[in-house]
């Protein structure tokens, strides 16, 4: 008898990760394979890329790795950065991170999975908690209206920058005013963003803002250098000359201090980081936003509103700007299409768990650590630059490089970059261990001072460190969800009953086209949360992030490869930054040559809504380039308006494979004819997941791009961010990368601004990214494009019968996604995209893209990671809906009395006593038996749009309004 049982060798092959992220089995592939009529995945890739654009060899990433092997690589990378205590500041802040929240949140795929909260009925939970950071930063800053985050501190200023020229009355004037004493990073970010929409920056002492014709100015409060003082009569001097006065502030310390809406601001913005947020050397963070309530129809980003559902009940939305790029496109607010809600919704729970009582607790000792060690190093003779402070010190030293040294050997960081003096920030983690270490280093090991005899001189000195003039009399956080949940107990329940509101990947499929929901491996999220990558300041001295820089180097290397570029800039920290990041390097390259007038940019009308929203950031005109009946750019439209505009041509914006799903075969004609005009090409990075391995930007012809890492390369959406678009470049527009006042990037171009407020972005979620491509591989890399183009074409094939198709490429193939048109339907039936969406709800389905890039289509993306049993369920559910409309169709059913008008249907409806709709109530609820099995109940009927925006509500409502009539 031959011995059949596996060798030794065998058992030791690798379990490879490709397996682990790829949906479908190599049987299931093999029959959709043949439902679909292709022989291999490498004859359907032939049927489906033109040849032209075939990369002619294999990427360059290495073999991938084993999850075991590549947490343990990047363990030993992430060791070789040095963690010191920081007390650098500058808007930066170590931080406790309740666990509670570590875990049930950041760590949970019911919050770090979800999307965007485009379908509101399934999205109450996270809706819930950015309503409540809403509220926080409401209370906190005295205004009366908040967005629902921002990226960064420093694109917020550049962000309320615009806001104030939008709405000034002084409309003749084209200057901004940044206070002297405004963190370095902001400025930075403020006037690369005025330099692109040619206003001018006016630097000074705060005090002179109203000497000046300004439509605006930017204070900060307290001040970078840590001073808190009255700035209430700046503000009205600067207002009297119809200026708009924007307040940078430090969240934390209004707790303690009077708030910018009571000092007569009419924007405040500044970080939320320190309330629960890792420092992760530089990001994500979620950037506080409010103003006033005349301003709203000009505030950038999103706006959480509570509307009400069919039953009359609250239910929360996304109010007023709503995908507000893809409506005004190049007249929009901003090109912030997204906010950082996973980082918001950690902060919010912060102030939800610890309350308006445990936030002062926590302010008043950083502050009380400020007043010990002010009074003792004055004592001994320091002198310090300002009499008041929150919790910043800038003290004068003789000896700056040797006290900083001293610092360094001691394991602290102490902020550098100031003249004749050393900074001192203090935070929540800091101990009565950190102050005598201060003690240490400032004054020596003999200065014989404690901390217990320094708090007691502070209470008997009285010690005045805040003037009476600004500390907060008015209460903060009173709504009751802020004083209920202080037990770790209560605060577990509160965060689940709101991730049971919400439809996430850990839930079913979420098959938005254009949004790319692929698997986020547990093994790619846990080195997020290692301390090694979580606990360092941005602005650490580069020899302390030597395993940063390594794997920043190294992930770089791989997505020049996967790109075809030649350079790479990490700083943009979401795709819309990366857009303007990659239209500014263009826009400088044309004035290095002395073409500054290149100001044209042609945009098919396909395009991505950011497209034209960044295109109006950097003060391009758009041109839009019509398409054919096939969806293809119109080459003659093309042709025609590049040479109409000639000279001026700065460049052309394209997404490929098309928005419309489709490898266009001209699209290295497109690049010639931009070129030929002397132009450049900009591709939007949003359908990469369709080129990796396959073609690439650069060997198709074009000059940059953004890649979506939330998108191609696995980091999570996280309920609408974090998100990260570094941008690849070929080699003569690398000198125009984005740089950095505080930190020099040697790869970066040496005199170009930032557009972000840290040099490398979002860096503490590049790990993600980092762990996709390395247990990918170069084959696991490929291998996915090749499956997220067979599961797009499998998709396609099973629903064509019953819906129509609209795109195809030359041999019927789509690409990566594709598009139902609905519209025969609608006309047919009076059944709206917007049924069908709410439908699917109904079947446990988060909708396809609805009504983009068409109006009345789905675009249906169902990635590589959804196996064929998913991916069936999908169709099954669609072609049950398709029946039910037939019914509506032939009369069968009324046309408002049916479940897709009614949908999605709710507890409340099937429990209703009086439940009076002419079909069953199994059907409403439970249309397919998959539905028996796995439950998801939206817990709010379909909302209201125009009431919401009728009537805008963006604070949270009484809990007396939940309780239903």
């Amino acid at each position: 008898m031959s011995n059949t049982s596996p060798t030794l060798a065998q058992l030791e092959q690798k379990d490879t990760f490709i397996r682990r992220h790829i949906g479908p089995g190599k049987g299931e592939i093999e029959e959709m394979l043949s439902a679909i009529g292709a022989s291999s995945l490498d004859d359907l890739i032939e049927q489906t890329v033109p040849a032209g654009i075939a990369l002619p060899e294999p990427l360059k990433c290495g073999e991938g790795a084993t999850e075991v092997e590549a947490l343990n690589e990047l363990k030993a990378v992430a060791q070789k950065n040095k963690i010191n205590r920081s007390f650098i500041g500058m808007g930066y802040y170590d931080t406790h991170v309740p666990n509670v929240i570590l875990r049930n949140v950041l760590e949970n795929p019911g919050w770090y999975t979800a999307y965007t909260p485009y379908q509101p009925e399934i999205a109450q939970g996270r809706l819930e908690a950015i309503l409540n950071f809403q509220q926080v930063t409401i209370d906190l800053t005295g205004l009366e209206l908040a967005s629902a985050s921002l990226l960064d501190e420093g694109t917020a200023a550049a962000e309320a920058m615009g806001l104030a020229k939008r709405v000034s009355k002084n409309k003749k004037a084209n200057a901004f005013f940044i206070a002297n004493d405004v963190h370095p990073q902001t400025v930075d970010v403020v006037e690369t963003r005025a330099e692109m929409f040619g206003f001018e920056i006016i630097k000074g002492e705060a005090e002179e803002a109203a000497e000046h014709d300004i439509f605006g100015a930017l204070l900060q409060y307290p001040t970078s250098t840590g001073e808190v003082k009255d700035i209430s009569d700046i503000i009205a001097a600067v207002q009297a000359k119809k200026g708009i006065v924007a307040v940078a502030a430090d969240l934390m310390s209004l707790v303690m201090l009077k708030s910018p809406g009571e000092l007569g601001a009419d924007v405040a913005l500044g970080s939320a980081q320190r309330f629960g947020v890792p420092m992760g050397y530089g990001g994500p963070h979620a950037a506080f936003f409010a103003t006033r309530d005349s301003y709203k129809r000009s505030l950038p980003g999103r706006i959480i509103g509570v509307s009400k559902d069919t039953r009359g009940r609250p239910a929360l939305r996304m109010a007023l700007q709503t995908r507000e790029q893809h409506i005004r496109r190049e007249k929009a607010n901003s090109n912030i299409c997204t906010a950082q809600v996973l980082l918001a919704n950690m902060a919010s729970f912060y102030a939800v768990y610890h309350g308006p009582q445990g936030l002062k607790t926590i302010a008043e000792r950083i502050h009380r650590f400020a007043d010990i060690l002010a009074t003792g190093l004055t004592q001994k003779g320091l002198a310090l630059k300002h009499s008041t402070y929150f919790d910043t010190l800038t003290i004068m030293v003789d000896n700056k490089e040797a006290v900083l040294n001293k610092a360094y050997e001691q394991g602290l960081n102490l902020r550098a970059d100031l003249e004749g003096a050393v900074g001192v920030s203090l935070d929540e983690t800091t101990t009565r261990e950190d102050i005598i270490a201060l003690f240490d280093v400032l004054l020596g090991e003999e200065h014989g001072l404690t901390v217990e005899d320094l708090d007691a001189s502070v209470t008997t000195q009285g010690v005045k460190s805040i003037p009476d003039t600004l500390v907060r009399t008015s209460d903060i956080l009173t709504h009751e969800v802020f004083n209920k949940y202080h037990s770790e107990t209560e605060m577990l329940r509160y965060i689940k009953s709101l991730e049971n509101k919400d439809l996430a990947l850990n839930h079913s499929m979420i098959s938005l086209g254009s949004c790319t929901m692929k698997l986020n491996a547990t093994a790619e999220m846990i080195p997020v949360t290692w301390a090694e990558f979580g606990q360092l300041h941005p602005f650490a001295p580069l020899n302390q992030a030597e395993g940063y820089q390594k794997m920043i180097a190294e992930l770089a290397e791989w997505l020049i490869n996967v790109t075809g570029y030649d350079n790479l800039s990490m700083q943009p920290n979401s795709g819309a930054q990366g857009e303007y990041a990659g239209l500014l390097a263009i826009q400088r390259y044309h004035e290095s040559r002395g073409e500054g007038h290149r100001n044209v940019c042609l945009i098919p009308s396909s395009a991505h809504g950011t497209n034209p929203a960044s295109a109006q950031m950097v003060s391009l005109k758009v041109v839009v380039v019509a398409c054919d009946a096939n969806g293809n750019v119109d080459l003659d439209d093309l042709r025609k308006k590049a040479e109409e505009v000639g000279d001026n041509l700065s460049c052309a914006m394209i997404t490929y494979p098309s928005t419309h799903g489709v490898y266009e075969e001209t699209v290295r004609e497109m690049c010639d004819i931009v070129h030929q005009y002397g132009g450049q090409v900009y591709m939007d990075g949003a359908n990469m997941n369709a080129q990796v391995g396959i073609t690439s930007p650069g060997f198709i012809g074009s000059d940059v791009s953004h890649l979506n890492l939330h998108k191609t390369f696995c980091i999570p959406h996280g309920g609408g961010g974090p998100g990260m678009g570094p941008i690849g470049v070929k080699s003569h527009l690398a000198p125009f990368l984005p740089n950095h006042t505080v930190v020099n990037i040697e790869t970066a171009g040496k005199n170009c601004g930032a557009v972000s407020a840290a040099p490398w972005g979002s860096a503490s979620i590049l790990p993600i990214s980092y762990m996709y491509i390395k247990m990918m591989g170069s084959a696991g890399l490929r291998k996915a494009t090749e499956v997220a183009i067979l599961n797009a074409n499998y998709v396609a094939k099973q629903l064509e019968g019953h819906f129509p198709v609209l795109y195809k490429g030359n041999n019927g193939r789509v690409a990566h996604e594709c598009i139902i048109d609905l519209r025969p339907l609608k006309e047919a039936s009076g059944v709206t995209e917007l049924d069908i969406a709410k439908r699917l709800n109904d079947y446990g389905f988060h909708a396809p893209t609805m009504s983009f890039p068409v109006a009345g289509t789905l675009m249906i993306e169902p990635t590589e990671s959804e196996a064929k049993y998913e991916l069936d369920r999908f169709i099954n559910a669609m072609v049950s809906i398709r029946q039910e409309i037939a019914k509506v169709e032939s009369g069968e059913w009324d046309a408002t009395d049916n479940p897709l008008h009614n949908a999605p249907h709710t507890l409340a409806d099937i429990c209703d006593s009086d439940w009076n709709r002419s079909y069953d109530r199994m059907l409403a609820a439970y249309p397919a038996p998959e539905v028996h099995r796995n439950k998801f109940w939206p817990t709010v009927n379909r909302i209201d749009d125009v009431y919401g925006d009728r009537n805008l509500i963006c604070s949270c409502p009484s809990i007396e309004s939940y309780v239903e009539e």
